[in-house]
């Protein structure tokens, strides 16, 4: 049977941290979905459909990452795929304290569903989404911190 994994994520923007979780889940699966889970009560700082581009443009080169978007709850899209695990991204004990009751929750619906946690290398726990759109916002230098493909589709979006 094949290794199906979900990598779920709002990507607002992706990080170098959220790759690096991705490639070292790589070996573990036969093929990574990276989900852009959509919210409609939230309203993201880049589109959906400019997310996924965005995604597409990083992730071109690798024939494993599949990218796509999804509204609901993870689990189910998980079913719907047919992923048999979910990867998640660990930078802090509030991290994995929020990411267990996710994760347990998740195993009362859906059992069958493994959650899998990759801890963040040190030189990434202090990257977040939310840190970069700051800079982003304040005229600040990103290019450390957002895949090198995508930096100037950021910088223009302001």
């Amino acid at each position: 049977m094949k290794k199906i994994a979900l990598f779920p994520g709002s990507f607002d923007p992706i990080t170098v941290a959220h790759i690096d979780i991705l490639n070292r889940a790589l070996p573990l699966f036969d093929e990574v979905v990276v989900g852009i889970g959509l919210n409609n009560t939230k309203q993201g700082f880049i589109s959906a459909d400019k997310k996924e581009e965005m995604l597409r443009l990083v992730f071109q080169n690798n024939p494993k990452i599949k990218v796509t978007t999804y509204q609901g709850l993870t689990v189910e899209y998980c079913k719907q795929i047919g992923a048999q695990y979910m990867i998640r991204g660990i930078r802090s004990t509030a991290d994995f304290e929020y990411e267990k009751a996710i994760s347990q929750m998740n195993q009362s619906m859906h059992p069958e569903i493994e959650s899998v946690f990759i801890l963040s290398r040190p030189g990434f726990s202090a990257i977040s989404s939310t840190i970069v759109r700051d800079i982003l916002r304040n005229g600040g230098d990103i290019s450390q911190f957002v895949p090198k493909e995508i930096t100037a589709m950021l910088q223009d979006l302001m």
